[in-house]
Formats: structure tokens, sequence, C-alpha cells
């Protein structure tokens, strides 16, 4: 709806690139759907910035009364507000490292050098690939020999690509990304440049822009691995490294709802100062002002009344607001959770976890892979020769036991129908105890202890 405002149209013809700061054809095809989306996520000050656009002048609406409009208008937060649940859905639980080694685990703990740890940065990138519609993850290492890290790009910063099938496999044989890095200027100051990094198999290249908008090269040099170790996450793949941001109807609902929300405050806004109307007043007469303080005189035969609406309009922009949240909430939790939240699973507070085929799942198996990938780079890195793997959460929605599901899972263990194996499953599948509770370290020490007590008991008897 609003993507041909953001930038001239885009012919889907492939065009020639021949500089390094060249946007490639899937990249420019993507650029449409990110307009709408970055702003929302800006919120209300970028909003009213772009006031032509999302809040139209009315016809013969002064520009005084319009600034005043705009300056009440509040955008609502929904998209956001969704992105941030979906992502915390994910990570809801941390993610789980099966076999990695010691000394990569330990760095994980700050995985990109800026302080988060891997279930802060699946957080992060789980937002921007809900957000865009993919997420790259790029792991390097300071040529001086440093640790490696992980950085993660949009695809706004992943501006070009080549593959080939090599080994039976896709690969990267070309990757043009952009970069914003700060250096210090004077004393105090700094300054912000723009730098491209081209990667190749073995070998990378800066390019930064100089004063004259030119981006020249000022650095390259070889890696010491031989592939380019990057990752790819998508949530709404339609090419390779092309993606569509799930999300983006619910954006068009939310500006949506900001317009309606704007139209009725302003409405409210005018009808809470009643116009004072007279009735047989000489329309020659002299300008008469009137207040809480002030008295009317009238000529006879006149009189004045307040004229003000029933408030009828009031209620239907009332339901288009509420309605507009109602589709939100419905497109969000059905596209996203693969089914609707009708009245009887908000009553059972619960989510079938068999949705395989919802965006969740399907991105929580992407964002697993991707982990994967970035644990075995950075191993390369590291000359590791175990990465190990990794587990994202599949458990969306709450699901822990009630105290009542508790004491009836206690009452049919005392009463003999399942076994002590059976009850601490499902007191694990509710959340009672912790996932990495062991189950089978626990009955071993049960049945030890029951061992010990009995041998305990016949000892004394026979002491007696």
């Amino acid at each position: 709806m609003f993507s041909s405002f953001y930038n001239n149209k885009i012919d889907s013809f492939n065009i020639e690139v021949t500089e390094v700061q060249q946007q490639n054809q899937a990249w420019r095809n993507m650029q449409n759907h990110w307009g709408l989306i970055e702003d929302l996520i800006e919120g209300t000050s970028k909003i009213r910035g772009k006031s032509r656009l999302y809040l139209r002048q009315e016809p013969r609406e002064e520009d005084e009364s319009y600034d005043v409009r705009l300056s009440r208008s509040v955008c609502p937060p929904y998209f956001v507000r969704m992105e941030r649940m979906l992502a915390g859905m994910l990570t809801r639980k941390p993610v789980r490292l099966n076999e990695v080694p010691e000394t990569i685990e330990e760095q994980l703990f700050d995985v990109d050098l800026e302080g988060n740890n891997l279930t802060n940065f699946i957080y992060n990138i789980t937002r921007l690939c809900i957000r865009y519609g993919h997420i790259g993850v790029l792991v390097d290492a300071p040529a001086e020999g440093g640790r490696p890290y992980w950085i993660p790009y949009t695809p706004r910063d992943i501006i070009g690509w080549r593959t080939e099938i090599k080994n039976g496999q896709r690969q990267l044989s070309q990757l043009r990304l952009t970069e914003r890095i700060v250096k210090p200027k004077g004393l105090y100051g700094e300054e912000t440049i723009e730098q491209i990094r081209v990667l190749e198999p073995g070998t990378f290249k800066l390019f930064q822009r100089n004063n004259d908008g030119d981006f020249k090269k000022v650095d390259e040099g070889n890696t010491s691995l031989d592939i380019i170790p990057f990752s790819v996450a998508y949530s709404n793949k339609v090419g390779i490294y092309e993606s569509r941001p799930p999300l983006e109807d619910i954006a068009e609902l939310n500006i949506k709802s900001y317009q309606i929300q704007s139209d009725y405050d302003n409405q409210l806004h005018i009808s809470a100062v009643p116009m004072l109307a007279f009735f047989g007043f000489p329309a020659a007469a002299e300008e008469v002002s009137a207040g809480p303080s002030e008295a009317l005189s009238l000529p006879e035969g006149s009189s004045a009344s307040y004229i003000e609406p029933n408030g009828n309009s009031f209620q239907a922009q009332r339901d288009r607001i509420d309605k507009l949240e109602y589709q939100i909430n419905e497109l969000g939790l059905a596209a996203i959770l693969g089914q609707k939240m009708s009245a009887e699973t908000a009553q059972s507070k619960r989510i079938s976890r068999s949705q395989g085929d919802s965006t969740m799942m399907v991105l929580s198996q992407q964002i697993q892979d991707l982990v994967d990938n970035c644990l075995r780079f950075h191993a390369l890195f590291e000359k590791q020769s175990v990465a190990g793997t990794s587990f994202v959460n599949r458990d969306f929605v709450d699901s822990s036991l009630e105290p009542q599901g508790v004491d009836a899972l206690l009452k049919i263990y005392a009463q003999g129908v399942i076994d002590q194996e059976e009850l601490l499953k499902k007191l694990v599948e509710g959340e009672v105890l912790s996932e990495d509770f062991n189950i089978e370290e626990m009955i071993n020490k049960t049945q030890m202890g029951g061992l010990i007590e009995t041998d305990e008991r016949a000892t004394t008897t026979e002491n007696e």
C-alpha cells in the first residue's frame, strides 16, 4: 500500500553492477518492503516526520489545524510489540549446547564482543529476522590472532552475493557487506565511516567512502579459512538471500490504526468544545464574545444554544479501532503460530505444539541451523576438531503445570497408576522441573536410598 512511496519504481530486469557499492537486483526487489516497517520500529517521532505520507491532510484543512492534529496523533506500537513477543517466545528457554568445546562455550558468553551471551544474541537476530525476512551472521576473527566473534547483518547490509555448487552443496563465492565504523576525531569527537567488505574464499577487501563520496580500497589480504564463514536464517524465504517481511500485513494494519486513531482523537477534541449558535441575531451586529465568566445580552426574539454531535459516529470509529486490534492479533498469532487464538484455546491456556508448518517453528529450525553453522566456523578459527551442536527452543508458550495438576499427578503416582519415571517426565514437561533435570540419575539415587534403608533395617534386626 505504502511501498511505492519509499523509492522510485524498480524494474524487474537485471541491472548491471559495475561499482562495489551498487546493490544487486534481489536487494532492490526487497528494498520496497522495508520502509514502513523500519519507520514503525522508530516509533511515533519517525511517523510524524513523514507526516504527509502516513497522515494525509484533508481537503480545505488549514496547515495550522493539520499541524495541531499531527502533534496529537500517536502511533500505537503493535508491530514492535509483536516482534518482541515472537522473539521472546523463541528465547523463552536458553539455547542448549551439545558437545561444544569448553573453550568455545566460554567465548559464547560474549559471543559478539558487545557483551551479549548466546541467548541474548539469538533474541536480537530473531527480531531482525522477523522484521526483514532473513538475517545473516558472519564469524570473523582479528588478523592478529584474537578470538572469533559473531557479527549480524540485516538484508539492508547484504548488498551483493554470488554462489556456486561445489561438492554437491551451494556455497558463497563472493559476498559484499556494508558496514559503519566509528573512529576517534580530534580530542573528544568521533566520526562514522561507511565501508564495504568484499569477501571471497580465503581473501577479503575493504573499501571506504572518501570525502568525494567514492569508495576506495583501503585494505586487502588473506583469511585463515578457505570458505566465507557466513550463515543465513530465513523467516519468509523467496530466493537465495532474498525474502519478504512475514509481518508486512501487520505493519499495514498498524499504520491504518494510527490513521483512524488520529481521526477519532481529533473528533473527540472538537466535540469537547461545542459550538455556540445564535438564532434570530442580526448578521450585521457587532461581534459577540462568550466565555465561562461572561453573560450575553441578545435582542428581543433571538436565542443562543450550543451545538454538539450526538456521538453515534464516535462509536463507529471506536468499533473500527477495536476490529483492527483484533485483526492484528489474529494475523500475528495465526500466521506465526499456525492457528487462530479461539476462545477455546484461550481458556485452555495452551497452544498446540504440533504446529510444524508455522513460521515460528520454521524460524526456530532456521536459527538453530544458523547457530550450528556459526559454531562450525568458530571451531575452524580455533582449530578445534569438534564444533558441537545447538538446540533452540520449540515451546513458544508457557505450558507449566498448575498446582492442581501437580497434585493430580502425585495422587495417581501414589495410587500406582504411573511409576516414578513417568511422574518425573510429566513434571519436566510441565516445567515444574528444569529441562536439564537428570531423571535416570534421580531414579538411581532413589533406588540406592531404598536399598541402603533396607540394609540398615536388616542390620538393626540382627543386632536385636
